[in-house]
């Protein structure tokens, strides 16, 4: 049976390369479809959980996962060696910046070369991770095609961005257009008809590389957009303007303008890294990438000026940063997920420590991190602290309470929008 008819029959096996929170949603979606699939981890505690119908990811309900463990329709793994068994499989592996900021794609690499050792004929592979244009075409199509395998004839090749939003509840796998295209019409076309089987609008582009640069722009106009409006929190500071105040009455124009909102700096597994892929690939063309790098040292800035904020509201109060007792509030990178990659919260933590703060942390969805537990939130805890700062506006925290019993309330999110007190201090 050809690999087209297979997967239209439900009957291709799928592998997923990478069982994060782009990787467990993604092979979850094809067993909900009917596929047989195989989640291949290196990591084996999530091995063992997904086995076990346990979730490590907030968003996916425990409930499905396993019911698809239950009906074999998803299994995971530690053993590569399963992909001689693969129809399609998907690489959804991190790709995150060295300390240079250069791309570090080494964990592509790695499982590229897991795949080619076992690479077949009518098999089709994808990449999902985020990575700089050029990658599938120069990277990983000659590993696959040393196995004396031609592409498009043999064995076919597509990269398609993921677009996963951790917490979104509304925008999910399936009705979130899904971008794709193969280094041939014929790898477009099966990468397509895959995909088409889960998600309900897949939009082919002319080339990987267009595909790739489609998730780079995606994630540098919120870079630069953020960046725009943490620089706007900036001037609005020396004016002693309300930020907030200015942003909610731009945002009545019913055209021409996107409201962003500043913060305490850029966090998540995307934003804060994927545009400095696409000023590396440019530098190598002699072309510097202005905005990305302006953008992303704005926005770099943004912890520093936090705490900055938090001294002068102690000095003003007569206290000294140094020995104060500070309580952070949520150190996730958004509201609502256990996500902490880049979070910028774990940085103004660090600043405040090297200023001789005494720092704790409470966040519903981090029990630990960095050797720090998570204090429990009561208004003993509120009113020990010399100063509360909001770095993550998760839901469940009743601001109203926490002003209440706090002493100072230093709030990065205007999570306490509308509340009247003089203790509150804003970006």
């Amino acid at each position: 049976m050809r690999l087209r008819e297979k997967i239209i029959r439900r009957r291709a096996r799928i592998g997923v390369m990478g069982l994060g929170y782009v990787g467990l949603p993604l092979a979850m979606e094809f067993g909900k479809a009917g596929f047989e699939v195989k989640g291949i981890e290196v990591d084996r505690d999530k091995v063992d959980m997904v086995n076990q119908g346990k979730c490590y990811i907030k968003d996916i309900r425990e409930e499905e996962l396993w019911e698809l463990v239950k009906n074999k329709r998803l299994q995971a793994t530690s053993d590569f060696s399963l992909l001689r068994e693969i129809d399609a499989v998907s690489i959804c592996v991190p790709t995150p910046l060295r300390k240079t900021r250069d791309p570090d794609i080494s964990y592509i690499i790695s499982a590229v070369e897991e795949v080619a050792k076992y690479l077949h004929r009518e098999e089709l592979v994808i990449l999902e991770s985020t990575t700089y244009p050029g990658t599938t075409r120069e990277v990983i199509l000659p590993r696959l095609e040393a196995r004396n395998l031609r592409v498009g004839r043999d064995f076919f090749l597509a990269f398609s961005p993921e677009r996963v939003d951790p917490g979104n509840k509304i925008h999910t796998i399936k009705n979130t257009p899904k971008i794709v295209s193969g280094i041939t019409k014929r790898c477009t076309d099966i990468a397509t008809t895959l995909y088409e089987q889960i998600i309900d609008k897949v939009v082919p582009v002319s080339s990987t590389e267009s595909a790739e640069m489609v998730k780079l722009l995606e994630n540098t106009f919120r870079i630069v957009n953020v960046g725009l409006v943490n620089e706007i929190a900036l001037i609005c500071d020396r004016l002693k303007l309300d930020t907030w105040e200015v942003i909610d009455a731009a945002a009545t124009k019913p055209f021409g303008f996107m409201p962003f909102y500043p913060g305490p700096g850029l966090g998540g597994h995307c934003i804060p890294v994927d545009p400095h892929y696409l000023s590396w690939k440019l530098k190598a063309l002699n072309f510097y990438a202005r905005f990305i790098e302006l953008a992303g040292e704005i926005n770099s800035k943004m912890p520093e000026f936090l705490v900055g904020k938090v001294d002068a509201a102690l000095n003003a109060r007569r206290k000294s940063i140094r020995g104060s007792k500070i309580l952070i509030l949520g150190v996730t990178y958004k509201s609502n997920v256990s996500d902490t990659r880049e979070s910028p919260a774990l940085d103004v933590m660090r600043l405040l420590k090297e200023k001789g703060a005494k720092v704790a942390y409470n966040d519903p969805y981090v029990a630990q991190i960095e050797g720090t537990k998570s204090i429990r939130l009561t208004s003993k805890s509120l009113k020990n602290a010399d100063c509360v700062v909001i770095t993550t506006a998760h839901s469940n925290y009743n601001y109203r309470e926490i002003v209440k019993n706090a002493r100072l309330v230093v709030d990065s999110r205007n999570a306490t929008k509308g509340i009247k007190n003089k203790k509150i201090v804003k970006l």
